[in-house]
C-alpha cells in the first residue's frame, strides 16, 4: 500500500499509473503536480488524482513514492527543485526513456538520497498525451525496465518493482548503459527515421502529389512520426552518443542495399528481405507466446 503517491506530470504514463494503482486498491492518496493547471483539473475531474499541488515542496511532504513523469528535458530542473524537500523515507523514481542522463542528475543533486532514487522506464505509450489519454490497462503485459544503482536500497528497488507489477507490468532489470543502447536501436532510431522520411517527402516540390498516393505501407512506417516533437527531440539529444552509432550502423546497411541496387543484384536483395521477414515473424511470435 502506498499511502501518498505524488505524480509529477500527470499525462499518459503518470495518469495511467495512478489509475492502475487505484483500481488495484494499492494507493490511498494521489497528488498531482504539473505545469498545466488545466490538465491537472482534468485529472482531478476524471478521478486520476485526489488533489492538486502547485509546488513540489508541499507535494513532497511525507510522500511515500514520487514518480517523475515529466519529459526528459524537464528532469534536471524537476530534480533540482525537489532536492531540498524530500523526506528521508521517500522513494523517488522516474519514467524517462533515457537513463544515464537522469541518473547523472540524481547523483549530482540528490547525493544524500541516492539510495532511494530508483530509475525506471515503462515501455508503453501512444501518440496521444495528457491526463485525458490515460487508461487503467496501459501497462498490462508490458515491459518495465528498472536500472538499479549500486547505492540503491534493496527494499526501495523491490517496492518500485512491486508497484509496476501491481499495474500488470513485467519488470526487468539491467544496467543503465545497456538500457540506453537497446532503446537507441529499437525505439530512438525508428522514431528518427520516421520523422526523417516524412520531412523528406513534405519538402519536395511535388509533396502534395506524393502524399495523395501514399497508402498503408507509408502510414504504418510513419505512424510514430505523429509523436510529440519536443519530447523526441529531448530523447534523441539525451542519448545522442549511442544514437549516432546506431545511425552510422543503419547508414552502412543502406549503403549495402544501394550497392545491390546499382549492381542489379536481385538475389542479395531477396536474401536481405527474406532474413528481415523471418526475423520479424519470429519477434511477433515471441511476443504472442509471452
Amino acid at each position: 500500500m502506498i499511502n501518498k503517491l505524488v505524480i509529477v506530470g500527470v499525462g499518459l504514463i503518470g495518469g495511467s499509473l495512478a489509475m492502475a494503482l487505484r483500481q488495484a486498491g494499492a494507493v490511498r492518496e494521489v497528488v498531482g503536480v504539473g505545469r498545466s493547471r488545466e490538465n491537472l483539473e482534468t485529472a482531478r475531474q476524471l478521478g486520476i488524482i485526489d488533489r492538486i499541488e502547485t509546488g513540489l515542496e508541499a507535494a513532497a511532504h511525507e510522500a511515500d513514492v514520487i514518480v517523475l513523469a515529466v519529459p526528459v528535458a524537464a528532469m534536471l530542473p524537476t530534480i533540482k527543485e525537489l532536492a531540498p524537500h524530500l523526506s528521508p523515507g521517500t522513494i523517488v523514481t522516474d519514467v524517462g526513456s533515457t537513463k544515464r542522463d537522469v541518473i547523472g542528475y540524481a547523483q549530482q543533486y540528490l547525493p544524500n538520497h541516492i539510495s532511494r532514487f530508483i530509475p525506471g522506464h515503462p515501455i508503453a505509450g501512444a501518440e496521444k498525451s495528457g491526463a485525458a489519454a490515460a487508461f487503467t490497462d496501459l501497462f498490462q503485459g508490458r515491459n518495465v525496465v528498472v536500472t538499479p544503482l549500486p547505492e540503491n536500497d534493496a527494499e526501495a528497488v523491490t517496492r518500485i518493482s512491486v508497484m509496476w507489477q501491481t499495474c500488470g507490468a513485467i519488470v526487468n532489470t539491467m544496467p543503465a548503459l545497456r538500457h540506453d543502447e537497446i532503446f537507441a536501436a529499437v525505439s530512438h532510431l525508428p522514431h528518427l527515421l520516421s520523422f526523417a522520411l516524412v520531412e523528406d517527402i513534405a519538402f519536395r516540390a511535388n509533396a502534395k502529389e506524393l502524399f495523395s498516393y501514399a497508402a498503408g505501407g507509408f502510414r504504418d512506417f510513419t505512424r510514430i512520426a505523429g509523436s510529440h516533437p519536443e519530447m523526441w527531440r529531448d530523447i534523441c539529444l539525451a542519448n545522442r552518443d549511442v544514437l549516432i552509432r546506431e545511425v552510422d550502423t543503419y547508414q552502412a546497411q543502406l549503403d549495402r542495399l544501394r550497392g545491390m541496387l546499382e549492381q542489379g543484384d536481385g538475389k542479395s536483395l531477396e536474401e536481405v528481405f527474406g532474413h528481415a521477414r523471418t526475423a520479424r515473424a519470429e519477434w511477433l511470435a515471441g511476443k504472442q507466446d509471452s
